[in-house]
């Protein structure tokens, strides 16, 4: 099954001018982890979080968030809820002049729920399947686009859809971002 995109966002054609990508995981890297957060009220953004979005879109990368939901599969909220939450963080970061360019999300879990949710898929992280429809909806070079999550599940998924994986630890999350941008750019001044 597709991972689920906010019904509101325009895609550009995947051929236009190609930039780079930043991938966000985003409970336990752009807000704290607390177990299925679905509201507003429960979410805290993560030290640097909204600012490294904003430095991503400075910089001209794409920016997505790409997020196993299996709450959803779980039957403690629904995608609507998901969907809700995704649009209260973009106006947290309108706030700062940052944005998201797509949320996505797997509602699935192999284990729990019912059908449609409960089912193995290919867009529940290990899997590359949210990363992929991304690079295929969205003019994403791959040489340069990285994803930051906070588990190993993360960066498989990451080395599966051939972009590099940082592991969060916590921290400043914008300094972090500042790092790996400017070890991209160095990387590609070297090349050039």
């Amino acid at each position: 099954m597709p991972p689920s995109v906010m019904p509101d966002e325009s895609h550009p054609a995947p051929n236009a001018n190609r930039r780079r990508a930043a991938f966000f995981d985003r409970d336990g890297v752009l807000n704290e982890d607390i177990g299925f957060a679905h509201r507003p009220d429960q979410i805290t953004w993560m030290p640097g979080a909204r600012e490294a979005v904003k430095r991503l879109n400075d910089a001209g990368f794409l920016v997505f968030v790409v997020t196993n939901q299996a709450g959803v599969a779980r039957g403690l909220y629904s995608e609507e809820h998901v969907r809700t939450l995704h649009r209260w963080m973009q106006q947290e970061l309108h706030a700062i002049g940052a944005h998201v360019d797509a949320f996505y999300h797997c509602p699935h879990h192999p284990e729990h729920g019912e059908p449609p949710y409960r089912a193995d898929c290919a867009c529940r992280k290990p899997e590359p399947g949210m990363l992929l429809q991304a690079m295929a909806e969205w003019p994403v070079e791959p040489k340069g686009s990285f994803l930051i999550g906070d588990r190993d599940t993360d960066l498989q998924a990451a080395q599966r859809a051939g972009i590099e994986g940082t592991l969060y630890r916590g921290g400043d999350l914008d300094a972090i971002v500042a790092g790996i941008v400017a070890g991209i750019m160095a990387r590609s001044t070297d090349v050039g």
